[in-house]
């Protein structure tokens, strides 16, 4: 799962990471083992994670008096969400040459090693400009590994996000597209309120909710699925 902080300045990055405790928390609730791949980026592994998340891609906004905001206005900020799943083998074949490649060095825990050797890894794949990091690993050479295993999901839904606009037209989802850029749902904190607008449904009590309890959320997306067949 990637996060990125969209409109909204400091507000969005708070927003984002927000998000990431509400989906790390859940994750642990459901027996899921979370791993950090980088700030933002979190790999969530455990039986049917994938299904259970992959309805949360798309722009999450959030309604709320910031922290640093001392007139006591509403800002609205946004944070988009990539769930992407993570194979062995890749239905993608990825040109070395289309890659380039840039070390640092990776802040955090980890030991010496981490923090004095550049063994964090950012690819960019220059055909698409899709670019991602992995600092979590203790070597280069694994997080090149980690860092290409997300660039090969990130192409494959690329490519499948194409494919379902060319049927588009024919049949369009009921739980939406699936593409980052959709807008999703809304968190408006002064009426303590989650509203989906796929489902045109709304859920309140937003502090359980961003505590992770986002149960009744997941279930009735997965029932739109099934039913949309």
């Amino acid at each position: 799962m990637e996060l990125r902080a969209g409109a909204g300045g400091d507000e969005a990055t708070i927003f984002a990471h927000d998000l990431k405790n509400m989906y790390q928390t859940y994750a642990q609730r459901k027996g899921w083992k979370t791993r950090n791949i980088d700030d933002l980026t979190l790999e969530i592994t455990g039986t049917d994670a994938y299904d259970a998340l992959r309805y949360e891609t798309g722009v999450h906004r959030v309604q709320r008096v910031p922290l640093t905001e001392k007139s006591g206005r509403i800002h609205t900020s946004t944070a988009s969400i990539a769930v992407l799943p993570i194979r062995n083998k890749s239905k993608i074949q990825i040109n070395p040459a289309d890659i380039e490649m840039e070390f640092s060095r990776s802040g955090g825990a980890g030991g010496q090693n981490v923090n004095k050797v550049e063994t964090a890894v950012r690819l960019v794949h220059k055909p698409t400009g899709i670019d991602v990091k992995s600092s979590s690993e203790r070597s280069q050479l694994a997080n090149r590994e980690k860092a290409m295993q997300i660039l090969s999901a990130k192409l494959e839904q690329l490519h499948e996000e194409e494919e379902a606009k060319k049927h588009a037209a024919t049949r369009k989802s009921q739980i939406g597209t699936g593409d980052r850029s959709e807008k999703i749902r809304t968190y408006n904190y002064l009426q303590d309120r989650v509203t989906d607008h796929r489902l045109k449904e709304s859920w309140h009590n937003l502090p359980k909710l961003l505590a992770g309890n986002i149960d009744d959320i997941i279930t009735s997306l997965r029932s739109a699925s099934n039913l949309q067949g």
